[in-house]
């Protein structure tokens, strides 16, 4: 399925909302029932340390920890978002801990047990996210105006309707993929999505297409960082995020940050997941996720199983969904910090964008006047094990029989929980969803012209390094046109192939438009937004680059394919 711009209801969405009365939604539900929920996310993350700690001399040194790490927090990267007693609370944390005598034998309410609620509950009410349907509403219209205004080719001297771009919107921003069968499953049970993260509009971006595909708001998980931003703070609290505080490392604040999310699975809220954590500084797809959270999954799944194990509505779907662009905005900050990570001495970080008032304005310009567009993949729903899933929900394996996954959580007869064998199954469905990234990434004529003019001038210096390549002089950056018109020409053949034997996706101008036009359209998009442009026909007709750093980022969006043989 492609934009499916003929399902589009008569508001400007492809489709109507699935579950009209937004009273109902889970979502919705967890904010009228906060407080209640919080008390939920205690409970269960007490049982949790409890089960980990096993005695109170553990508990003990547990909470030594998570005062010793919070007093390191406090001082050494103090955030705006922290709370404006965090020193009082800690200071007081330390002085009860200072009256548990040496035996452990404190006096009721002032014990290890008493010091834990404290801090439990001080991290469940942080971590706890709200939903207010009003700020819904109008995040909900201003992410419509947003993107048109971004996408849409602008007459810097009068502005289209807004009911004009909204039209539109959907032919800019093209949301492909089974997207029936995921509404569908959205009605049997409870959905998780896990997008790849390129961009900083990435949030925005996917909240836009889940209210456009009719589903209602999924719980996701902000950095805490973030809500130091006070107008994001103001949506973010009321549109169902949860904080995430990654400087904390304790076990006491993951577990809570672990029980908020499988709660709210439990509850049924569809939840968003970015796996790999944060935005990929090289600008290819993630191959190495991080799976703490994506873990919680399995503990809801579990506990859903021991509630109803017949109850097809607790089953728990996971559906990959890759984003793709032309451009990033933040590409030459992005690849700037991977370079400078991964080669450390090696790599020098040379300033050749030129003026800044220079940038800004043909930022600016481009900004306003050029059309650009993107797309998003969503791919075939999956379980927890990364089984295809029909359209009853039930699991099928890859001869298309029917499995029950319920027994994989079930040790002699009875369903137990083995934190060994469920951290087995995190790892795993981190592999699955790395491999269904790969075959939902949808190559753009950009990649595929940025990629090969990369691989032709690595080829020609076999024997320099990355880190060498990219201090080339310009002129070692050139390629002769038919050189280049003949590589893609392969190239474009070879991707043909891949698409037929569902390796990836392929943009509609690879079957629209002849080899020259490809190339033409290719460097046209090639990092639209960017001063510096990473590929271009040079006034000689050559292949060069004004950036070669840029050009090894949107060339990285092809890696993983194997494609480097063919070049």
């Amino acid at each position: 399925m492609n934009s499916n711009t003929k399902n589009k209801n008569n508001k400007g969405w492809m489709y109507d909302q699935l579950f009209p009365d937004w009273r109902e939604w889970p979502i919705a539900k967890m904010g009228r029932r906060r407080s209640d929920l919080v008390k939920e996310v205690e409970a269960f993350t007490i049982k949790s340390v409890h089960q980990i700690t096993n005695n109170s001399a553990n508990l003990n040194d547990e909470l030594a920890k998570t005062l010793y790490m919070e007093r390191i927090r406090i001082t050494q990267t103090p955030w705006k978002a922290d709370k404006p007693d965090e020193k009082a609370f800690w200071s007081g944390i330390k002085k009860s801990l200072l009256k548990i005598p040496p035996d452990g034998v404190a006096p009721e309410g002032q014990d290890e047990e008493a010091i834990l609620q404290r801090i439990v509950e001080r991290y469940s009410d942080e971590i706890a996210g709200n939903f207010n349907m009003g700020a819904y509403k109008f995040a909900k219209g201003f992410s419509t105006f947003g993107f048109a205004r971004l996408l849409n080719s602008w007459n810097v001297f009068g502005m289209r309707t807004l009911r004009g771009q909204r039209r539109e919107l959907h032919e800019k921003i093209k949301l492909v993929g089974p997207i029936e069968d995921i509404r569908n499953l959205a009605t049997k049970g409870t959905v998780i999505m896990v997008p790849t993260h390129f961009s900083n509009i990435d949030s925005i971006l996917i909240g836009w297409a889940i209210q456009s595909i009719g589903l209602p708001p999924f719980v996701y998980g902000a950095g805490l960082n973030l809500f130091g931003i006070k107008l994001l703070a103001f949506f973010m609290n009321r549109l169902g995020a949860y904080k995430v505080d990654r400087r904390r490392k304790n076990l006491i604040y993951l577990e809570t940050l672990k029980a908020y999310s499988t709660l709210a699975l439990r509850h049924g809220s569809n939840s968003l997941f970015f796996p790999g954590g944060t935005r990929s500084r090289s600008g290819a797809l993630e191959s190495k996720l991080k799976l703490g959270l994506l873990g919680t999954a399995f503990e809801a799944q579990r506990l859903n199983y021991i509630d109803k194990p017949n109850e097809h509505g607790k089953k728990i779907f996971v559906v990959p969904v890759v984003f793709n662009y032309n451009f990033v905005l933040e590409a030459p900050s992005l690849i700037n910090e991977h370079l400078k990570r991964s080669g450390q001495e090696q790599y020098y970080d040379e300033n050749r964008s030129g003026s800044s008032s220079i940038n800004m304005f043909k930022f600016l310009y481009k900004f306003l006047t050029v059309e650009g567009e993107m797309s998003i993949s969503f791919g075939k729903p999956m379980d927890l094990f990364g089984n295809d899933v029909n359209t009853e929900g039930q699991s099928l394996d890859r001869h298309g029989r029917q499995v029950d996954i319920m027994r994989y959580f079930i040790t002699n007869g009875v369903i137990t929980h083995d934190q060994q064998r469920e951290a087995e199954y995190t790892r795993m469905l981190g592999e699955e969803i790395v491999k269904r990234y790969h075959k939902e990434n949808m190559a753009y004529p950009s990649h595929l012209v940025a990629y090969t003019a990369f691989e032709i001038i690595k080829k020609r210096h076999k024997k320099l390094d990355l880190y060498s390549l990219l201090r080339l002089p310009e002129d070692d950056h050139t390629i002769e046109y038919d050189e280049f018109y003949a590589t893609i020409d392969r190239m474009v053949s070879v991707l043909k192939q891949m698409r037929n034997e569902g390796k990836i996706r392929l943009d509609d101008d690879f079957d629209r438009l002849d080899t020259k036009a490809i190339i033409e359209e290719g460097v046209r998009n090639s990092g639209i937004y960017h001063a510096q442009r990473p590929v271009k026909i040079s006034k000689e007709g050559t292949i060069a680059s004004d950036d070669f750093n840029l050009l090894y980022y949107y060339h990285n969006r092809l890696e993983g394919y194997g494609l480097n043989k063919h070049i």
